[in-house]
């Protein structure tokens, strides 16, 4: 079989050959700057703030616990009447995965309803 170009290909002199132009000195200097930039172990390390949450869906503390139990137990029985909508729509699996989530929102609005019913006030 005929090759068309050479082995190796004839190509001319590198026009400029980087390695030959390269300064040890600047270098050193260069491979410093760019340790102390991104290591910068000469700087004292700053103490990380701590997390302040978000103010926006706080809870006033001055709510007792009757109130919040009476909104968690509403807040579930929203949840479960809701997943039990979803229920009807759908069919096969995931109807059986939003009954058994239908379910664990059940038991955890009867678990709400027994403290409230257990919870004396004062």
């Amino acid at each position: 079989m005929f090759k068309v170009t050479p082995n190796p290909p004839n190509t001319g002199p590198v026009p400029y050959d980087v390695f030959r132009d390269l300064d040890p000195k600047k270098m050193t200097e260069a491979a410093d700057r760019a340790l102390s930039f991104y290591l910068n172990p000469g700087a004292s390390k700053t103490q990380i703030p701590p997390r302040k949450p978000s103010a926006i869906f706080t809870i006033d503390t001055a709510v007792d616990d009757e109130t919040l139990l009476v909104e968690a137990c509403e807040s579930l029985a929203a949840a479960s009447a809701i997943v039990n909508d979803l229920t009807d729509l759908t069919d096969g699996p995931r109807r059986q995965t939003m009954l058994v989530l239908q379910r664990v929102i059940m038991l955890g609005e009867l678990a709400v309803n027994r403290v409230l019913d257990n919870h004396k006030p004062g």
